[in-house]
């Protein structure tokens, strides 16, 4: 907190590119309405050339990217545009001068992950991506009770996400562009798994293989996998996924089973289980949506820390490994899909 004789605090101006639906309901509430963020942010602008974008409150629409020349100082972009532009839009970025926020998933490969990396070290610039459920308060806590030990030694972990169909975005009519190659480059195991693969490798690290199974079952207009099962192999542990788009219903599950305890978050409420007692909490308000920018909010604080630091190299480097080691993860299972085998992860991939 700014006190009476203490530096002033630089406010960081940026801009959103991309005005669909997860900038309005996510990153712009974060980014000036959370108590940690606003004071130290600026959005000066929203960027999109669709013909049609509704204008948001006290914030220019700008048409180009190029316009944004025009605005400067510039310190940051925040990335909130479809799969397809991240690589493209990250490297402009940094090319401009820009620290950089972007959405899930920033790379797809380790290939993609490595330029990144070398365009940010090359401007002096940090690439943050969009990795909120870090900050979901249901999976710290769920971060807190394995930390502790409070079901021993984990053994068995279990995650699994149903939707009834890909996230429309600002569009409802006509297939999502998530459901599309063109515009997503994949379907629900990169679009909601890239969540949970960096949830896993917060608590478990690297895997040691992966095996894959990708389809589509129910959603023709879609030219990508609309169900994914993915199985992680550990020493002593095995950890599952599942998510799909073809589902009856919304459903998130996650279960973790250790050698004196089990904890299982299902259908809003979060359960430890251990020495013949259950702990019950009530997470139903963590699961709508309108829960999400408060994960943003504290994404951004994160973000504005790092800016803050004096070195602007060592501030972005755990960004970038973030960024590749889930690009690596990803990449390995979708070569685990395509030939039907359980793929190594190389240490050090």
């Amino acid at each position: 907190m700014h006190t009476p004789g203490s530096p002033e605090r630089k406010r960081y101006r940026g801009a959103v590119i991309g005005a669909g639906g997860i900038a309005r309901q996510s990153h712009l509430p974060a980014l000036r309405d959370a108590a940690a963020v606003r004071g130290r942010v600026e959005v000066v602008a929203l960027v999109d050339s669709a013909v049609d974008v509704p204008r948001v409150e006290a914030i220019p629409l700008l048409g180009r990217r190029e316009q944004l020349r025009d605005l400067a100082p510039l310190d940051f972009i925040d990335i909130c545009t479809p799969t397809a532009s991240h690589l493209e839009l990250t490297l402009w970025g940094l090319g401009q001068g820009y620290h950089v926020v972007c959405e899930k998933p920033v790379a797809l490969t380790r290939g993609e992950a490595d330029r990144i990396a070398a365009a940010a070290r090359a401007s002096g610039r940090i690439v943050m991506p969009c990795h909120q459920y870090r900050h979901n308060p249901v999976w710290m806590k769920i971060k807190e009770w394995l930390a502790g030990g409070a079901i021993g030694r984990w053994h068995l972990a279990e995650f699994s996400v149903h939707r009834t169909a890909a996230d429309p975005g600002r569009v409802a009519a006509g297939t999502p562009w998530r459901g599309t190659s063109s515009a997503g480059r994949g379907g629900v195991l990169l679009d909601h798994g890239t969540h949970l693969v960096y949830q896993l490798l917060d608590i478990a690290g690297m895997p040691a293989s992966v095996s894959a199974w990708t389809g589509r079952l129910r959603h023709a207009a879609y030219d990508v996998e609309d169900t994914a099962a993915l199985r992680f192999e550990y020493p002593g542990r095995l950890v599952t996924m599942f998510f799909t788009w073809a589902a009856r219903a919304r459903e998130n599950r996650i279960r973790f089973v250790g050698d004196a305890g089990a904890i299982e978050w299902s259908g809003g409420e979060l359960r430890l289980e251990r020495a013949g007692a259950v702990e019950r909490l009530d997470c139903s308000a963590e699961l709508e949506k309108t829960a999400y920018h408060r994960w943003f909010a504290g994404l951004f604080e994160a973000f504005v820390a790092a800016l803050d630091r004096d070195d602007p190299g060592a501030a972005a480097r755990p960004f970038l490994e973030d960024i590749r080691r889930v690009a690596t993860v990803v990449e390995h299972a979708y070569v685990a899909a395509r030939n039907g085998a359980t793929v190594t992860i190389p240490d050090g991939a």
